[in-house]
């Protein structure tokens, strides 16, 4: 009796279509995608389309992002890395309807709908507020720091981005050199360098045309030249609430800028040219707020009395800021900053921000360029109530727990005013003992709320919430590095990633 095998015959054709729903089981997560993307409100995406129908037929948004969510659950943000996905892999065939979209409409699709991809947060929240994943018990707020799309040998100080600069430019004229001799460059064609030549090649391009449909042409605006430095308007009331001298109005107008730079939402350049000149503006733009800061501070002193009323006991020290800006700053993503872990080395990066409730369900989620954790606190606190009041919860957390880099005693009361309880313990675990003049007021007050069995078992519950977040979207996701460049772009990466966490 032969050998009884079940026959694997590749050229056996279909005696009846195959039918997509029998392709991955019931139980699959592509039908929960693709189920939870029937339910949310996509009309950004649709209205960023021609309503008439006219022109060539785009792939339907709510197949790109039940792709994109399914994709980066999978660990997978690479474009040609998807494409590959829709030609090879059952799962991404079923999402895409056996459509294969190439990988620069999918990087295209991720950079036109930036904004609209960031508040799939918000929407994926409701949906998880829904079926009764989002409560506002303990949330637990805490950062991490990840790779920009950037090297740390791109940053450059002001003055070799100047020589930078004037290196390209002579490298383009020695170009246009040897392609046009001691021509300009510019001369009108042989056919219009004469007045009847002229007329008759005109009259000949003017009958070729008045046959021709006149197509429709896209209004984008031309690169121009380099924008010029614009003042700092320094908000005089804000930084004069500050009590930390010349060095708090410096760093509170370093603040601004940044607002500044988060509202404009400037995208990165592909251009080299163009990043060189946009860094060299931006390094402008902090020699120009460092200026500001100092002439308001001295300003406010030549006063004579605080805000408060009490007298200055001094005149403050002279100060001559630089003549040129003296910072630094990443041509290839300007908004990335060095960034740095204890016990880690540092990168080129951002710090990446979470709030995260009792199931481990993601409330918040922001980027920021400051290295550190502090002063963060309060603004993860504002994003997670917005996001709570987005999807119709109106509660206020219970209480919020953070790691000792959040402390901030400003922002630690006006978050206490609010009705919101704040735990964070004073000092990190390299410390051996509490820090000088720390050992009163809210100071003492903190410690002993965290030295009674309840404070500790609700702090305790902090790195058992947040950590195993971070682990899911670093380790298993392999979200450890940025694909995209830009403030504005990575924090569409960023919600993006994180709307299943």
């Amino acid at each position: 009796m032969p050998q009884n095998f079940i026959a694997c015959d590749r050229e056996q054709g279909f005696l009846l279509p195959p039918s997509l729903l029998d392709w991955v089981p019931e139980d699959h997560v592509v039908w929960t995608i693709v189920g939870a993307v029937e339910e949310l409100d996509l009309g950004v995406f649709y209205g960023a389309y021609r309503a008439d129908g006219h022109g060539r037929p785009a792939y339907d948004p709510a197949m790109m992002v039940a792709l994109l969510l399914y994709a980066y659950a999978k660990g997978n943000r690479s474009s040609r890395g998807i494409e590959r996905e829709c030609r090879e892999d059952v799962a991404y065939r079923v999402f895409c309807a056996n459509l294969v979209p190439d990988h620069s409409t999918i990087a295209e699709f991720r950079k036109r709908h930036e904004a609209a991809l960031a508040d799939l947060f918000t929407s994926v929240l409701s949906l998880c507020r829904q079926v009764g994943l989002v409560s506002v018990g303990v949330i637990a707020i805490d950062g991490t720091k990840i790779a920009a799309n950037a090297s740390m040998d791109a940053n450059r100080g002001y003055e070799r981005i100047v020589r930078e600069i004037l290196a390209e430019a002579a490298e383009t004229d020695r170009v246009e050199d040897e392609l046009y001799g001691e021509a300009r460059g510019d001369e009108l064609p042989e056919q219009l360098q004469s007045r009847e030549r002229r007329r008759a090649a005109l009259r000949e391009a003017k009958r070729r045309l008045d046959g021709e449909h006149e197509a429709a042409r896209d209004a984008g605006e031309a690169a121009g030249d380099e924008d010029p430095i614009v003042a700092f308007d320094l908000d005089l009331e804000r930084a004069a609430s500050s009590e930390q001298g010349r060095r708090g109005w410096l760093r509170d107008a370093r603040r601004q800028l940044d607002e500044r730079r988060k509202s404009e939402a400037r995208p990165i350049a592909r251009s080299r040219a163009e990043r060189l000149r946009e860094a060299k503006r931006r390094l402008g733009q902090e020699l120009t707020a460092e200026r500001a800061a100092h002439a308001a501070y001295e300003s406010y002193r030549a006063r004579g009395v605080m805000k408060d009323g009490r007298r200055f006991g001094r005149p403050p020290d002279p100060h001559t800021p630089p003549q040129t800006p003296t910072g630094t700053i990443n041509t290839t993503d300007h908004d990335s900053r060095i960034v740095r872990t204890q016990g880690q080395p540092a990168k080129q990066g951002y710090n990446a921000q979470l709030a995260v409730n009792e199931h481990q369900i993601i409330v918040a989620a922001e980027i920021t360029v400051d290295s550190p954790d502090f002063g963060h606190l309060e603004p993860m606190v504002d994003a997670t109530t917005s996001e709570l009041e987005q999807v119709g919860v109106t509660a206020s957390p219970e209480t919020v727990v953070a790691d000792p880099g959040y402390w901030h005693k400003k922002q630690i009361e006006n978050i206490v005013s609010r009705g919101i309880p704040v735990l964070i313990p004073l000092d990190s675990g390299l410390r051996n003992s509490a820090r000088p003049s720390w050992n009163k007021g809210m100071y003492a007050f903190m410690r002993r709320v965290l030295a009674t069995d309840h404070g500790q078992a609700i702090y305790r519950r902090r790195m058992a919430t947040v950590e195993p977040v971070f682990g899911q979207l670093k380790f298993n996701r392999r979200f450890d590095r940025f694909h995209r460049r830009g403030r504005s772009a990575v924090r569409s990466e960023w919600r993006l990633a994180t709307c299943r966490g």
